[in-house]
Parts: structure tokens; sequence; C-alpha cells
């Protein structure tokens, strides 16, 4: 009986860390629309790798694929 509950126990414990994995498109289209519904006409975003973010570059608005990729934000076209 201990054993059954020590199991679900790390079972509840590792289901968020299953849960924050978001795939990256996916993310991205709810940021859009997010950005959208405040009324920015004119933006991109962009999907990156970690070691490709650079300064400058544009906001970072999200992280995917369990942190290994951002999503970068810039204002205008």
């Amino acid at each position: 009986m201990k054993f059954v509950i020590a199991v679900v126990s790390l079972l509840l414990i590792a289901t968020p860390a299953l849960a924050q994995r978001k795939d990256c498109n996916e993310l991205k289209v709810e940021i859009d629309e997010k950005i959208k519904k405040n009324g920015v006409k004119e933006f991109t975003t962009t999907i990156v790798p970690n070691e490709e973010v650079k300064e400058g570059m544009g906001a970072v608005v999200g992280s995917c694929d369990g942190g290994t990729k951002k999503i970068v934000y810039k204002r205008g076209s």
C-alpha cells in the first residue's frame, strides 16, 4: 500500500512538468491572438532556438519545447 501511495505521489508531482511542455506552433498562435486582441496590427513573432536569441532581436514573449526554444516578438513590419 505504501508503494502505491509513493507511485501516485510521484505521478502527481511529475504531471505539471509534463503539462508545461508546449508545442511551439501552438504557443505562437496563442501569443499572436493575444497581440492582435491588444490592437497591434503590424508585428512578427518568430520561433528561435535558445542559442540563436540575440540582443536587439526583439522581446522574448514565450518559451516552448521544454525550454529549448523561444518565441521572439518584434513590433512593426
